[in-house]
């Protein structure tokens, strides 16, 4: 029995540390390019200062915590593509999956703002 509660009392203590772990690797998906990216763009839309760079910075830090890396890049792709004319790119614009997508970014979008500014 006194094997059994110290396997246990073992498991129970690893836990925590498994959980920060995977939020930390979440937190950390978004390769630093994606992060310098964003940064970018979000100082070229709102100015060039010290101020917007912390700003900017932060929106990204609160995105990455909220959407993981991959469906960041899919929602990337739609909203490119959503550029792009013709007919063949009309179903980006138009298909329930792509709207979904770019809503999810939307949101982390919007709560970074409501965070970060």
């Amino acid at each position: 029995m006194n094997r059994i509660a110290a396997v246990l009392a073992a498991a129970l203590l690893a836990a925590p540390q498994v959980a920060a772990q995977s939020v930390q690797e979440r937190l950390n998906d978004y390769p630093t390019a994606a992060r310098a990216d964003y940064v970018f763009g979000c100082m070229a839309t709102n100015g060039q200062s010290r101020d917007i760079l912390e700003k900017c910075s932060c929106s990204i830090d609160v995105i990455a915590s909220i959407l993981p890396y991959s469906k960041y890049v899919e929602a990337e792709t739609v909203l490119s593509l959503r550029l792009t004319g013709g007919e063949r790119m009309s179903i980006f614009r138009t298909a329930a999956m792509a709207n979904a997508i770019v809503a999810d970014l939307r949101r982390a979008q919007a709560e970074a703002e409501i965070i970060c500014f």
